[in-house]
């Protein structure tokens, strides 16, 4: 069973306080940034389009860099992600960069790599949270992160962890294989574990609605392991995607939220590359007040939780209007 030192819980509160304070203070830094440290990954799932199998890790120097210019820039949280972050041997130096700046430190993994050593190095480093992918029981050809495959680096976690783990699952990927999802949430909860379950997008990172024995999965899933994160993706967008219908919401892409690819271009989020395309150590404060108030036409069917997420505090403030034709393009 995972456990967390009082020191931990009170690190983790403090963090939440300066993250807050970061919201409501300015709306012009960023809340979330995530930072793809290798494109190059393990597994071949047939319904992600964010990895090779032959890209190399991005260089130490160059990612230590984009720690430093996103605290810069005040971002008050920072997600490792790829491909399979666990891919690159100095990751935890990275993590400790990022936690010596003041942000919050999260990552992004299949899980598939994990072993005791690599949980040990990422609790010095001081990494606060770990979301591990697994979306099936058995591997096919849709999603190869399936239990079976990984859950001894469960039990491994709720041992050694001393950082949050949540895992977290897809649903819709296939009819056949609905009901794992139930599996892999009591396996989670077993093992004193968070689980959360997201919605499949398509390539465009837009809605693909549930069926209706999907939908009774995700009721038994939340009330297996009921979580404010469960409660706040259902209330700010799942609602309406799981039953086939758009939101009405502010995106802030590229502002309170950045997603930044190995070349080290910031782009408005995992499915929507290519804007703006500028290089993090040329982004600034005006770059980030244009994207704050540029609407997003992809954004009533958008199904990413973290963009949701860090969207939900400026719902209500900061005008937007529509995107210049050229973004627009972009963005199709």
């Amino acid at each position: 069973m995972q456990k967390n030192s009082l020191t931990d819980r009170l690190d983790s509160v403090a963090s939440g306080m300066r993250f807050l304070g970061r919201a409501v203070s300015s709306r012009y830094n960023p809340l979330l940034a995530q930072v793809v440290v290798t494109r190059r990954c393990n597994l071949a799932c047939g319904y992600c389009n964010e990895y090779d199998n032959f890209s190399p890790p991005v260089p130490l120097p160059a990612l230590l860099e984009r720690v430093n210019l996103l605290a810069d820039l005040k971002t008050a949280s920072i997600t490792f992600t790829g491909g399979e972050p666990l891919l690159h041997p100095q990751l935890d130096e990275v993590v400790a960069a990022a936690r010596a700046r003041g942000m919050i430190v999260t990552m992004i993994t299949n899980g598939f790599k994990l072993t005791a050593d690599w949980i040990r190095r990422l609790n010095a480093a001081g990494l606060q949270g770990m979301q591990i992918s697994i979306d099936n029981l058995e591997p096919d050809a849709v999603s190869m992160k399936s239990l079976y495959s990984v859950e001894r680096k469960l039990a491994l976690l709720s041992e050694l962890a001393k950082f949050k783990v949540n895992v977290n699952s897809v649903l819709g990927i296939s009819e056949e294989r609905t009901q794992d999802v139930i599996v892999v949430a009591e396996t989670a909860a077993k093992y004193g574990l968070q689980h959360s379950v997201g919605v499949l997008h398509d390539h465009t990172g837009t809605l693909k609605p549930l069926s209706a024995a999907q939908m009774q999965a995700y009721a038994a899933v939340t009330k297996i392991s009921p979580s404010i994160v469960h409660t706040l993706n259902y209330r700010l967008f799942q609602k309406n995607l799981m039953q086939g219908q758009p939101n009405d919401w502010k995106c802030r892409a590229g502002a309170r939220y950045l997603y930044i690819t190995e070349d080290g271009l910031v782009h408005w989020c995992s499915q929507q590359r290519g804007y703006p395309g500028i290089p993090l150590a040329d982004y600034t404060r005006d770059d980030l007040r244009r994207e704050y108030h540029t609407e997003k036409s992809c954004s009533p069917t958008c199904t990413l939780s973290c963009v949701h997420q860090m969207s939900m505090l400026d719902r209500y403030r900061g005008s937007q209007k529509p995107a210049e034709p050229t973004v627009a393009l972009a963005a199709d």
